[in-house]
């Protein structure tokens, strides 16, 4: 479990293919003196296992299903990921509850500066909107943001300053892809409707 607070931005050593899946090494000082191996760590919002330490490297192993469904597939040398250890019982939640299970991918359809914040603005699947409201939480590769408006295939956040500087959507562009996970409450409240609705209908 995480809760959606990026606590580094960290470059990609390596993205080596290992059968169907790949073995993705990542650097960054701070968080692999506190890894060890077994350890979950969200990636771009997906949770991850660790495999194995070196130094200030940690690898991870993405799967087929892992590399399709997300954008942790399109990964190369060099690009930066979004990082966040698990979260420890009895740690404060100052973001929201996050799986590092991810719902399907989303693309930036819109980024324009307002003074010091961003609108930024998410093409999705309808499937994913519909377990959205406003002002409700969503978590994009990984950050915990709050949903300013919800449209058929799209919606839209406002990122602060701090957002801008410590996460990856400071840099990325429109046509990006996006991780995007929904509000866990929000998924079993959809399900409930949607079980209520079928019985309904028969």
């Amino acid at each position: 479990m995480f809760t959606g607070l990026v606590e580094a931005v960290a470059p990609v050593v390596s993205v080596v293919p290992e059968g169907a899946g790949a073995r993705l090494v990542i650097e960054q000082a701070a968080i692999a003196g506190s890894l060890k191996v077994g350890d979950s760590v969200a990636v771009n919002g997906a949770c991850l296992t660790v495999v194995a330490l070196d130094g200030s490297r940690f690898h991870f192993e993405a799967g087929p299903e892992t590399l399709r469904l997300t954008n942790l597939g399109e990964l190369r040398q060099g690009d930066r990921v979004n990082l966040e250890r698990s979260l420890a019982l009895g740690d404060r939640l100052d973001g929201h509850l996050v799986q590092g299970h991810i719902d399907g991918r989303g693309t930036i359809d819109a980024k324009e500066r307002q003074g010091e914040w961003v609108f930024m603005a998410f093409r999705c699947s309808p499937l994913l909107t519909a377990q959205m409201v406003s002002k409700g939480s969503i978590a994009v590769d990984g950050i915990s943001l709050t949903v300013v408006n919800v449209e058929r295939d799209r919606f839209s956040v406002m990122l602060i300053p701090h957002t801008l500087a410590n996460t990856t959507l400071g840099f990325k562009e429109p046509g990006a892809a996006v991780n995007l996970e929904t509000d866990m409450l929000a998924k079993y409240v959809f399900k409930a409707l949607e079980a209520f609705q079928s019985r309904l209908t028969t």
